[in-house]
């Protein structure tokens, strides 16, 4: 290239007679090096191309695709889907996001690059609630997220945990059954009753050994106060989220309101830490058997001097939220739909009914030991979880790098969502996808467990949130 460049130099210099036409033969030859060159450029980084962003529909300027989500996300994603394809892009106000509905792109997202796409794009509220994002579900992903991931799963969600939690649990369905047998012959609130009974099991399973004995009927309403007024902070569209320049001015009350919500728990957890205090130094000490509840765990936890499994008192807080709401919005509304989906399909009750005849008898008790027996049962759950998905969007995954999902570009920072609503009723992977039929579980089973380990039935989401919710649901 060189020697080319230079003949063309000599060249100019030896005819200096003859300039004007040397000039355009020396600008031609320039050009056709400058050519060369640049075929050869794009030829050696032909490769090394950035792939572009995924496609996605128009919005509108400022405030993007907004106007046209309509009233039920995943179905309008779902829509999306059909027309942009399994990953596409839209424009929410400022914020770039990203749709995925492809089990085969989902596991690139929770698998391959799960480090990469650790970190949740968090609202506004659960930084206020949960004091900065100290829970598990949104704390960015690093060692402090290692160690309480590994805390929650070995302490709080082992076998041993949830086995001594059993007769707590027993307790509380007992109650239950007896509440709906005391109604017989008038209507029941099938929605209010799951929250009533999703609400008590969580609260037996946090406290019911510390606080044995004590009258715990004012936490009880306490909870479900503030988990009603949590639901309907977090379930807000927040004009803070999709313009963060706006969050100064709080212009719909959401931050106010989210601290009240804050303040609200504190005040619920430091009661129940209080009285538990109060009656182990009247005791002598915890005094259960060996048996410890989850608020004994934690704050055995918090008083540890190894720093390795110690926590603070606001992760101990945050982490019995992400329970509270991981085990009781869950719970309630896979109850509620497959109540629904029984009654609406007489021929699945009947044979669920002949199923627990067989296994318990007809004048028996469930017990969880009859659990693993009850394999249709276990179906019923799993294919009303496979149609009304607890966790239908769950919150937005955030890259903390650039990096290739799908053969696109996905910038860093920009918002991922799974929507599993739609890979859950996708034609090409569900035979009858809109048809109730437990029997699609009743042969693979084992290829379809609650912890999202076959991308193409996810209904948790991922493996944190399904480990209490499923074990809770089943059992109630």
């Amino acid at each position: 290239m060189s020697n080319m460049a230079f003949c063309i130099w000599s060249k100019w210099c030896n005819t200096s007679d003859e300039k004007p036409t040397n000039l355009i033969e020396m600008f031609t030859s320039i050009v056709a090096v400058f050519a060369v060159i640049l075929f050869l450029w794009n030829l050696k980084n032909w490769g090394k191309r950035v792939p572009p962003l995924p496609p996605g529909p128009r919005g509108l300027p400022i405030i993007g695709y907004l106007p046209f989500l309509g009233t039920h996300m995943p179905k309008t994603f779902t829509k999306l889907a059909g027309i942009y394809g399994p990953i596409y892009k839209l424009w929410l106000g400022n914020k770039l996001c990203v749709v995925v509905s492809s089990p085969s792109i989902a596991k690139e997202l929770v698998r391959d690059q799960d480090t990469i796409f650790a970190n949740r794009d968090h609202p506004s509220v659960a930084a206020t609630v949960l004091h900065g994002g100290k829970d598990i579900a949104f704390l960015p992903y690093g060692p402090e997220w290692r160690k309480l991931r590994k805390l929650f799963v070995s302490k709080m969600m082992g076998n041993a945990s949830l086995d001594a939690c059993y007769s707590l649990r027993k307790q509380e369905v007992k109650k239950i059954i007896r509440d709906v047998y005391n109604r017989s012959g008038k209507a029941i609130d099938i929605g209010e009753l799951s929250f009533s009974a999703s609400v008590n099991v969580i609260q037996n399973i946090l406290w019911g050994f510390t606080l044995q004995g004590e009258n715990t009927a004012n936490l009880r309403e306490e909870l479900r106060e503030f988990y009603s007024e949590l639901v309907i902070v977090f379930g807000a569209t927040n004009i803070s989220d999709i313009f963060p320049v706006l969050s100064r001015f709080d212009i719909q009350g959401i931050a106010k309101r989210s601290k009240k919500v804050s303040i609200q728990f504190e005040k619920i957890i430091d009661s129940a830490i209080e009285r538990s205090k109060n009656i182990a130094a009247i005791r002598g000490g915890w005094n259960n058997d060996g048996k410890k509840d989850f608020l004994q765990i934690l704050l055995e936890l918090q008083e540890h001097e190894d720093s390795a499994t110690s926590i603070t008192m606001t992760q101990l807080r945050a982490m019995l939220l992400d329970i509270i709401v991981g085990g009781t919005d869950t719970t309630t509304t896979v109850l509620e739909w497959t109540m629904a989906e029984l009654m609406n399909n007489p021929k699945v009750m009947k044979k669920a009914q002949e199923e627990l005849t067989e296994v318990v008898g007809i004048d028996g008790s469930v017990e969880e030991f009859h659990l693993p027996k009850l394999q249709y049962l276990d179906a019923v759950v799993k294919e009303t979880m496979r149609l009304h998905p607890p966790v239908p969007l769950p919150f937005p995954r955030c890259p903390s790098q650039t990096t290739i999902v799908g053969g696109y570009t996905i910038p860093k920072g920009s918002a991922i969502m799974l929507n599993i609503y739609s890979i859950q009723r996708d034609p090409q992977l569900w035979d009858n996808p809109l048809g109730f039929r437990p029997e699609r579980f009743l042969n693979n089973f084992e290829n379809f467990d609650h912890l999202g380990n076959n991308f193409q039935y996810m209904p948790f989401g991922s493996e944190i949130e399904a480990s209490d919710c499923y074990s809770n649901t089943k059992t109630i």
